[in-house]
């Protein structure tokens, strides 16, 4: 039976819950503060990766059911999607290839390719789906309108229960501003502050280091994008600072003069210390809620796999 369904949030989380409900047949609304290219979602790298997001049992799964949806997109390159060699480094140490990236064909990097950038002691690479924010979201917008569902931004709930006595179904997406909307002390903001640049002549792979300091250099289709900082703060001001220390830090590695500055931007990972949240509950009025927040770095990477997860949820509290 089809339900009336309320979504908090637009970020990919939101938006991708918005697209598989609305395309099963839902009547979908989603609300949220910020939409499209104000959200969070619009300031990460967005390449897979299951980065920064606990505990692993739960998360790899997700993001490999995640994996072979990005994979079918890539077919279609109105929606933002590619795939891409993502190259992981350490500075200092032997680095480990984990082992779910095995079977998806990750390598060693041989000595003579890390020689050409700078700093690195080893490295593994993989290809991995690359979401283009300034495509993507929009893709995912368009798609969920198309199956029928409305959005409407400038919204915001001090609690759940606000939401419309209509929807029989509540979803929450909101990200980091779960910390409020449900009171959790478990959600973290973890800061993360990227420079956008032009593209980069022959940088045809992402480079990424997760060692201090934390850079990565992500090529997309109109551009680059420069990082980046993950530091335990909810400031979004834009750090002049930090954008020189990015700009000098990835130009230094890739062996380029620095770039010109397009942009800057700033988003708040929402890093939950015990784990992401999927977990239906009960609102006080008896409705359903069902929570999908707590991504960390990753809201891109296991996106699909909760927003799955979400419906098969839905679909068992009927």
């Amino acid at each position: 039976m089809a339900q009336n369904v309320a979504i908090i949030g637009a970020g990919v989380s939101g938006l991708t819950c918005g697209v598989v409900f609305a395309e099963h047949g839902h009547r979908t609304v989603i609300f949220a503060k910020d939409i499209g290219q104000q959200t969070t979602s619009s300031v990460a790298a967005a390449v897979w990766f299951p980065y920064h997001v606990e505990p692993a049992e739960r998360v790899i799964p997700l993001a490999l059911e995640t994996y072979q949806v990005l994979l079918d997109l890539a077919r279609f390159p109105e929606s933002g999607v590619s795939i891409i060699e993502s190259r992981q480094f350490l500075r200092t140490g032997e680095i480990e290839i984990p082992e779910w990236a095995i079977p998806l064909g990750a390598s060693v990097i041989p000595s003579e390719v890390e020689g050409s950038l700078e700093s690195f002691n080893s490295g593994f690479s993989l290809r991995v789906p690359l979401m283009d924010t300034t495509i993507y979201l929009d893709y995912l917008a368009a798609r969920f309108r198309k199956g029928g569902g409305e959005m409407y931004s400038n919204v915001r709930f001090e609690k759940l229960e606000d939401v419309d006595r209509t929807f029989d179904l509540v979803i929450n997406c909101a990200g980091i501003g779960a910390r409020e909307l449900v009171r959790d002390a478990d959600l973290e903001p973890h800061r993360g502050q990227v420079a956008i640049v032009p593209k980069i002549e022959n940088l045809s792979a992402a480079i990424v280091c997760d060692d201090a300091p934390l850079m990565y250099a992500i090529p997309r289709t109109n551009d680059c994008v420069f990082g980046g900082t993950n530091d335990l703060s909810d400031n979004l001001a834009a750090d002049l600072e930090t954008t020189q220390r990015i700009v000098g830090e990835c130009s230094r590695v890739l062996k380029i003069e620095k770039p010109c500055v397009l942009a800057e931007r700033v988003g708040l990972r929402p890093f939950r210390k015990s784990g992401v949240r999927l977990e239906r509950c009960r609102l006080r009025d008896g409705r359903t809620v069902i929570h999908n927040y707590g991504h960390g770095g990753a809201g891109f990477t296991l996106s699909w796999g909760c927003a799955r997860e979400v419906l098969e949820a839905a679909v068992s509290s009927k």
